[in-house]
């Protein structure tokens, strides 16, 4: 599969992008003209785009999108809106235009209420609500993905995916990516809305308990 992911120079979009790689798949590098390309997997394709002002063909040729961009936690709330929420709706009118097979989200938990969020974090939450949902009333299957606080960690290979999980502790990048991965291709998941953190089940099983 060819796969568009939004966000392929960030902390966890480079390590999806290098599980596709090693999957046999063919991403597709969306990033923006001052990007870190030094990230991502050599020869891996690069299409340069902006997300906040996205043209419809930055999906051609394309069978899924992932978005896990992000505007960063340096960035005001002017950025946020302009990324996480206006970006991630850009990107997926694009791809519903386009008639694109999947769309996967990289969302966060707390996204489904976001009223719950302290102060810190719920203008973000409020971003990531209005993109979830712009996505479930688009035309076009998706997979939402909800993980609790990101760590740098090395992987473990191991997740809980349920409707809702336990907010303690932290889930690595690395399993993130992974679970993303494996969103793209598993059939049975379309519509799928869930929340992610370290458990005792392999990403593979755990994706597919979902398809069951």
């Amino acid at each position: 599969m060819r796969i568009l992911v939004a966000g392929a120079t960030g902390n966890t979009g480079a390590r999806l992008v290098q599980k596709l790689t090693d999957a046999g798949h063919v991403p597709v590098a969306m990033a923006r003209e001052s990007a870190d390309t030094s990230v991502l997997p050599a020869g891996c394709e690069l299409r340069m785009a902006d997300l906040t002002d996205l043209k419809d063909d930055v999906v051609r040729d394309v069978d899924a999108v992932v978005f896990a961009a992000g505007s960063g936690a340096d960035t005001g709330k002017d950025m946020t809106d302009k990324v996480d929420r206006d970006g991630a709706i850009a990107l997926i009118d694009a791809a519903a235009k386009a008639k694109i097979g999947r769309f996967v989200m990289l969302s966060s938990v707390g996204a489904d209420d976001p009223s719950q969020g302290s102060d810190g974090i719920r203008h973000y939450l409020e971003a990531k609500h209005a993109a979830d949902a712009h996505l479930q009333k688009s035309d076009m299957p998706y997979v939402i993905v909800r993980p609790i606080s990101l760590s740098n960690e090395e992987g473990k290979g191991f997740v809980t995916l349920a409707d809702h999980v336990a907010r303690d502790g932290q889930v690595t990048r690395d399993d993130v990516a992974a679970v993303l991965s494996a969103s793209v291709w598993q059939a049975g998941i379309e519509g799928k809305v869930f929340e992610m953190k370290e458990g005792d089940t392999s990403v593979v099983e755990a994706i597919a308990e979902l398809a069951a």
